[in-house]
């Protein structure tokens, strides 16, 4: 089939201070790039804003596309989009979010993306 996955994961009542951690999220990366055998092309960026709630913004190219990643300390929550161009297994992002970010209530959405323009199954 000629498809990929993608995932669009929103997280709320998080620990500010996880979420404001670039070196947690860069393990949350490190973890995903393990357990879903995924391939960086090169080094993740990333960049913590200064004003405005200290929130940090995160991008990796992947072979398979890409992971980025969005923080909002200030609201205490954070946002994680990671397109496969091929599907993978499941992965649990709620479990993963609460223990290591503290989050209380996650909503994870993986959609199913076609390349030859037929509608995905529901």
């Amino acid at each position: 089939m000629a498809s990929g996955l993608e995932w669009m994961v929103e997280a709320y009542d998080c620990d500010p201070e996880a979420v404001a951690d670039p070196a947690r999220l860069d393990a949350f990366l490190a973890r995903l790039v393990d357990e879903l055998g995924l391939h960086p092309v090169g080094a993740p960026l990333w960049h913590k804003f200064a004003q405005g709630g200290s929130g940090v913004t995160g991008l990796c190219l992947l072979a398979e596309s890409h992971f980025a990643v969005h923080t909002f300390p200030e609201h205490r929550s954070m946002t994680v989009n990671l397109f496969c161009c091929r599907p993978r297994p499941e992965w649990d992002f709620c479990a993963y979010l609460t223990a290591e970010f503290g989050a209380a209530h996650v909503c994870v959405r993986c959609y199913e993306r076609r390349y030859d323009g037929r509608p995905s199954a529901s």
